[in-house]
């Protein structure tokens, strides 16, 4: 059991730990309500359900296209302002303005003419985006050297980041509320401004506040221009080999893909149990319950389980907090089972506090340990620093397992027998549909704890590679 006392030089201040979370907080703000909205491109812009669909995957393929480049760029940027904060600044502005105006469509346009322009809008947002999210994480990976200050900075910008999933769930009640607006077209577009301002206003704070590693004498960084643009394609696929060589890492993403896409995948279902199986079809009688699910878990993530998990980690590591906090999880899963009662709908908030180990504790300890992995990297590589690509690899491949999961999920939802049509489904199917609710985040999440079991990035060995790498730059 750890008994390290960080030293004060390696303490993140308050005020760039606020910040930082600020960021985080938009984060998942942009693509919650994005979710959310795009449920509304069918019932209130009348977008064909096949054209919806590719409205959600097209643009996916164009982001993962985007985050290397942008780690890429970050990385090897020299300013006055230090390598990331240019661009979270710009990218704040640019994600707040794009959402808005992506969302400015009028229902009565032709369906062809609203889906070229929300495609096209789309790939123009997600620009502004990756400029402001991606530099933002490499931002994060590297504002402490120190092994557990990591772990409390990223649990700190974890808890701050959850209050925009306490807030979201609810702009589905907001938009469809016709005491509030006319049309569900008119909610969506007024409150894509009430988004877009808060991205700008929260998203600029980290650009202002936080402070990284000193670059100003970073070596081996590569020129960034047009004329350069052949060489460093080359560059960034080398660093992309190299960060794919990087054994504790891809455990890493292997772990995060397991126990985020599990999830994913049955991330809806939990709205169908609760409608179909707790309310026999009634979405009146639902109600705001599946509202109040989502805004409980995220609050028992962000003030209970993101404390605990940063102080285990403190005191056992990370590995086994990892381990730890996502066994809780699948008690959780298992639990589900008898909290979705339709005698008892109180009985559904049961699982939550076990339930929301699973992603509180893994994005607060991957995050952690990604940084820890930039360490090993210079070490085996030198210079320049890699947290961008880092950070976009791995964002790349949350990416592609939620694009997978969403598909998944479908097929899953067919498998066992749902009818979208239907007001009542059958026994059978409420059945299989529970179980796999259950099993498949519980198998998946088994499966990460048997890829970690295997990661030896210890704390040990991670102060010894800090050791070395302020020794061979020659610091104090």
């Amino acid at each position: 059991m750890s008994t390290y006392e960080t030293p004060a030089k390696d303490r993140v201040p308050f005020l760039q730990k606020v910040s930082f979370g600020s960021g985080h907080f938009v984060l998942n703000l942009l693509p919650g309500a994005l979710g959310i909205f795009m449920f509304f491109l069918l019932t209130a812009f009348g977008m064909d359900p096949f054209l919806a669909g590719l409205l959600g995957g097209l643009p996916r393929i164009f982001d993962a296209i985007t985050d290397p480049i942008m780690g890429f760029i970050s990385d090897n940027t020299r300013s006055n302002w230090g390598r990331r904060r240019p661009y979270i600044f710009i990218g704040a502005i640019l994600s707040g303005i794009f959402f808005i105006l992506l969302w400015q469509m009028d229902e009565n346009n032709p369906q062809m003419y609203n889906f070229w322009y929300f495609l096209i809008m789309s790939m123009v947002f997600l620009v502004g985006n990756t400029m402001f999210a991606t530099p933002l994480i490499g931002l994060g990976y590297e504002m402490t050297t120190d092994y557990n200050e990591r772990t409390r900075l990223m649990g700190f910008s974890q808890t701050l980041g959850q209050f925009a999933w306490m807030i979201v769930p609810w702009f589905w009640v907001i938009i469809a509320n016709p005491d509030l607006f006319e049309s569900q077209a008119l909610g969506v577009r007024q409150l894509s401004f009430f988004v877009g301002g808060i991205c700008i206003v929260l998203g600029l704070l980290p650009a202002i506040f936080c402070r990284g590693l000193d670059s100003s004498n970073m070596e081996n960084r590569k020129e960034i221009n047009f004329k350069s643009m052949f060489s460093n394609l080359k560059d960034l696929i080398k660093g992309i080999v190299e960060v794919s060589k990087n054994k504790p890492f891809m455990k890493l993403c292997g772990a995060t893909f397991l126990v985020f896409n599990g999830f994913q995948l049955v991330a809806s279902f939990s709205y169908f149990i609760i409608v179909f199986y707790m309310f026999k079809g009634s979405y009146d009688a639902a109600g705001n319950w599946p509202a109040w699910f989502s805004t409980i878990t995220a609050v028992a993530t962000a003030f209970m389980v993101i404390p605990i998990i940063t102080w285990i980690s403190n005191k056992v590591g990370k590995r086994k907090a990892f381990i730890i906090s996502t066994s809780i999880s699948i008690v959780g899963y298992i639990l589900k089972w008898w909290g979705f009662s339709p005698e008892n709908p109180w009985l559904l908030f049961m699982p939550i506090p076990f339930m929301a180990f699973g992603l509180g504790g893994l994005f607060t300890l991957m995050m952690s340990m990604t940084a820890d992995v930039c360490d090993l990297d210079e070490l085996n590589n030198g210079m320049p620093r890699k947290e961008g690509t880092f950070g976009a690899i791995y964002w790349w491949m949350v990416k592609l397992g939620q694009a997978i999961a969403l598909v998944l999920g479908g097929l899953v939802l067919k498998l066992v027998g749902f009818d979208q049509n239907a007001a009542v489904q059958t026994t059978e199917t409420l059945t299989q549909l529970r179980i796999a609710d259950i099993a498949i985040p519980a198998i998946t999440a088994a499966l990460a704890i048997w890829v970690m079991f295997s990661y030896d990035l210890t704390e040990e060995k991670a102060r010894k590679i800090k050791a070395e790498l302020v020794a061979r730059r020659g610091e104090l």
